[in-house]
């Protein structure tokens, strides 16, 4: 049967009814997507923030632990007349701070829309518990406080090592593409910095929905999509909480670094700067920090691992090794000294002791001259064809101690120090127109050579060691944290290690032969403990000498190595010695034997002589 023309038009349009029909059906109810497209338009998405990984010390005892707050919230676009006097009560905030932070909004609005906004940050539990009295009369619509946590400190140690964490900034979010959002906070500085991934965690999400009037009427889904917080990981720290804290009481109103080595693993005990940051300061950094930035003495500047400094006569024991490895010493060999060294109309000079003396007693009577005679055999060694290839001999020996570049801890802002090398020399003097005496004062830690207290530590532990060093750091291994291998592999220096027994013995009386004995440290005796050390007194162009101490305990199988910096300190003997061998004491002991050196290291103030701090 042929159909009509109008039957054919009308059959047709029912088809396509028919097809749009199950279109509309397949779209509106079997799937939902074009429902969420809809609703993401009015969905409200509020991050849910981790609890921040904590940071504990070695033996388990938390150094940086989390504490509850909130971020008052608003939508500005939905706040109606509130009241303000009651706002600003609940919260002790100015009237003007409230009424200018929404004029900023009102500026915004077109920017802002119906996004939420921060009004108050890191508020107390307490308010916000009476807060949400006020929350529950509606008397506050637009407004909602967000959970999160801020950083506390329960031990007033490694204020400068710890580091801070703050807000996140435009320049901070476009370093970290993807990663960060506006509000969002990370660590900025120290531990806090460096393990920032591991720390942070990974924020969650609750999605709710807003109607048509733009109000929040629940979860979406009934909170099926929304998203739970993992928290960050958890940090186990080398460093000993006690220790810490003691060394800085050590180091109180002094300038300066100490730090102190486990030479068996190269983990951290003690990385004291000082002046350091206090911690409560450290939890409040918004508020002092513009404080902490404009102090002259600059506490938030780890010495420790970022100051620059010669390492004065503790940098004779890296000649002598040299010099021993080298065949151009021996322990028998003896060095006249004059009150110093003579060569043409200089001197270098020295204390009064005996003259001669062999190499254990310049090393426990720290014999300027003795050195210098050490150095200038070498660089004119006849196993070389020049200085400029002697020299360069001798900057491969000082490399392999760490010395003039970074040692690789997992620490920041590590420096690397300076160790001259022949191009150095051609550049000021000219090719061919220097010699061992025009250099002569490398041989005792002063002209060019500079380093870290960091790298005077990793000395004091590659002598305890006999030989090597475990690369300095602060992070353990732990659950879910690895370390790099690195810091488990021993790094040999060039000096045979069957040299390294040669010296400890002059360090060993340098401590404990008195000094009537010619032991420059014998403040740092305790008897029974085998304290081994050197001396530094290191010259500096303004002021005082720096006060400079390096040891190790007990002299077989050490426990410790410590190096100690005192700037503007004086004699090494004066402030450096005591303090590390207070240190030294207290870790091996739990307690120390001398209450009245103790007390004059505790009590003692040397910023008078920083005239910036007058």
């Amino acid at each position: 049967m042929k159909l009509e023309r109008k039957d054919r038009v009308l059959i047709g349009i029912g088809v396509a009814a028919l097809v749009l029909i199950v279109k509309l059906f397949s779209i509106q109810v079997l799937d939902s997507s074009s429902k969420d497209k809809a609703n993401s338009q009015s969905m409200v998405r509020m991050p849910i923030y981790p609890n921040r990984g904590v940071i504990k010390d070695r033996n388990g005892k938390v150094l940086v632990g989390n504490k509850m707050c909130y971020d008052i919230m608003v939508t500005p676009k939905t706040v109606k007349e509130f009241d303000t006097t009651a706002f600003c009560r609940v919260f002790n905030v100015d009237k003007e701070y409230v009424k200018g932070k929404f004029e900023e909004f009102a500026a915004n609005s077109r920017r802002i829309g119906y996004q939420q906004v921060l009004l108050l940050r890191q508020v107390t539990p307490e308010a916000y518990t009476a807060f949400a009295e006020l929350l529950a009369k509606n008397d506050f619509d637009g407004f909602f406080g967000q959970p999160r946590t801020i950083r506390q400190y329960p031990y007033n140690a490694g204020g400068s090592l710890l580091g801070y964490v703050s807000e996140v900034d435009a320049n901070y979010i476009s370093r970290h593409p993807g990663e960060y959002r506006p509000g969002d906070y990370a660590g900025m500085t120290g531990l806090e910095a460096v393990r920032e991934k591991d720390l942070r965690g990974v924020k969650g999400e609750h999605i709710l929905l807003r109607n048509s009037k733009n109000q929040i009427e629940g979860p979406y889904r009934d909170g099926a999509e929304d998203t739970e917080a993992i928290p960050g990981k958890d940090i186990v720290t080398t460093i000993d909480a006690e220790l810490q804290n003691y060394g800085q009481r050590l180091m109180k109103n002094k300038v300066g670094s100490l730090v102190a080595i486990e030479p068996s693993t190269g983990e951290i005990l003690t990385l004291v700067s000082s002046p350091c940051i206090d911690v409560d300061k450290l939890a409040d950094i918004g508020k002092y920090y513009a404080e902490l930035a404009k102090d002259p003495q600059k506490p938030m500047y780890n010495r420790a691992v970022s100051g620059l400094y010669p390492p004065g006569s503790c940098f004779k024991l890296v000649n002598c090794l040299i010099g021993l490895d080298e065949g151009v010493l021996t322990p028998q060999t003896q060095y006249p000294c004059s009150m110093g060294y003579h060569f043409g109309n200089h001197r270098l000079g020295c204390h009064a002791h005996k003259s001669p003396i062999n190499m254990e007693e310049s090393i426990m009577m720290s014999c300027n001259a003795y050195y210098c005679y050490v150095l200038k055999t070498m660089l004119e060694n006849n196993n070389y064809e020049n200085i400029d290839e002697a020299l360069r001999a001798w900057d491969e020996y000082v490399y392999s101690f760490g010395f003039g570049h970074n040692l690789g801890s997992d620490f920041p802002s590590e420096g690397k120090g300076n160790i001259p090398t022949p191009e150095t020399y051609n550049r000021v003097y000219g090719k061919g127109h220097w010699k061992a005496n025009t250099i002569i004062s490398i041989s005792i830690g002063q002209g060019e050579v500079a380093c870290t207290p960091m790298h005077l530590a990793n000395l004091s532990a590659t002598i305890a060691n006999r030989g090597y060093y475990y690369i300095p750091h602060i992070v353990k291994d732990s659950e879910g944290i690895e370390i790099d291998p690195k810091y488990h592999e021993k790094q040999y220096t060039k000096v045979d290690t069957t040299h390294f027994h040669k010296i400890i013995k002059g360090m060993w009386r340098a401590v404990n032969s008195g000094f009537g004995s010619g032991g420059t440290a014998s403040i740092a005796a305790v008897e029974g403990m085998d304290i081994c050390g050197k001396t530094g007194t290191a010259q500096v162009p303004h002021g005082a000498d720096n006060s400079v101490f390096i040891c190790f305990a007990p002299m077989d199988n050490p426990k410790i190595a410590v190096a100690a910096y005192v700037e503007h300190g004086g004699f090494g003997a004066t402030w450096a010695a005591p303090i590390a061998s207070l240190l030294v004491e207290k870790y091996l002991t739990g307690s120390t034997t001398r209450p009245d050196l103790e007390q004059r290291m505790l009590q003692g103030d040397l910023m008078y002589r920083f005239p910036s701090k007058r």
